[in-house]
């Protein structure tokens, strides 16, 4: 059987995560202490010791998760994935696990995209709100009318701005993304077709939306500088959802992340797909079993709703 490694994105954060690891291992200690020299604070500090809202401070939030899951997944005894994935920060997490960073660029690329969404929020105001209960299609097509002001089910409140399908992460459960005005009146619309739920995030700007843009401009400028490797195992792109080895396409994939859906339902179907139609090899025992490294679990969660038949390390 396959093994796909999986690493969670932001929200997934906790007080005193990672600790327990820093502890009780010296490699961990080695790597943490790396993080802190590179990021020029002891992001360490706050992980062990901040209280929720400390580490909701956005340059200490992505590093963290992204530090507290290559810590956990190089700790690991299991044997080096066939596949890997992560969820938005996640595939940051998810490129060091497969050979194409390092992790020292990884980090400072982590820690270059935290400020950058952090001032693209400050210059284009904006929130999220996830939705139970539709399908995909029909968040799609209330979101397109929402934003392009024809949104007849809403009876004359107003439409317009930018709301997009932002997280595809399970069946039933989108995330939706955009300008503040517009999420509200797609969170009325969606009610009106039936979801089970269609409620604001407590985020602060609108992720994986064109809301994003200016910091896909700032993240760009690093990633240009960074070298990527090929990696020894294919990656699956939120923004393609498909195997990718190629150091080029990977790159200009992670320019196109912070304004595009993340096609984590997606990625996760083709992954199983892949690994049971031949695509790697002489797998003799035919499909995969998925491993998650970071703080909690929140991915096996999504995985099984995607599929529940399958196998979870």
């Amino acid at each position: 059987m396959l093994k796909a490694f999986v690493f969670p994105g932001q929200g997934s954060q906790f007080p005193g995560m990672c600790k327990d690891l820093y502890d009780a291992h010296a490699e961990a200690r080695e790597m943490c202490q790396t993080a802190n020299r590179l990021l020029g604070f002891s992001l360490t500090d706050v992980m062990f010791d901040g209280s929720a809202d400390d580490l909701k401070q956005t340059k200490v939030t992505q590093p963290a998760v992204f530090l507290h899951s290559v810590v956990a997944q190089r700790l690991m005894t299991i044997e080096q994935p066939d596949m890997v994935a992560g969820h938005s920060l996640g595939e940051f997490s998810a490129l060091v696990a497969c050979g194409a960073l390092r992790f020292e660029d990884a980090l400072l690329l982590v820690s270059a995209r935290a400020q950058a969404m952090q001032a693209a929020c400050e210059a284009n105001p904006g929130t999220m709100a996830a939705v139970l209960g539709l399908p995909d299609e029909k968040v799609v097509e209330i979101c397109e009318q929402i934003s392009s002001n024809e949104a007849p089910s809403l009876e004359g409140r107003a439409g317009g701005g930018v709301v997009v399908a932002a997280n595809f992460n399970c069946p039933g459960q989108i995330v939706i993304s955009g300008d503040v005005d517009a999420v509200d009146a797609a969170c009325v619309a969606l009610k009106e077709a039936g979801a089970r739920r269609a409620l604001r995030l407590p985020v602060g700007g609108a992720f994986h939306s064109p809301l994003m843009q200016p910091a896909a401009e700032d993240l760009a400028k690093a990633i240009n500088k960074t070298e990527f490797r090929k990696p020894f195992c294919p990656i699956y792109q939120n923004v393609t959802a498909k195997a990718e080895t190629e150091p080029g396409i990977i790159r200009e994939n992670l320019l196109k992340q912070l304004t595009a859906p993340v096609r984590w339902t997606q990625s996760v179907q083709n992954m199983i797909a892949d690994a049971n139609n031949g695509n790697y090899g002489n797998n003799e025992n035919n499909g995969v079993a998925f491993y998650e490294f970071g703080p909690g679990d929140v991915l096996k969660g999504m995985i099984r709703k995607i599929n529940p038949e399958v196998q979870l390390g």
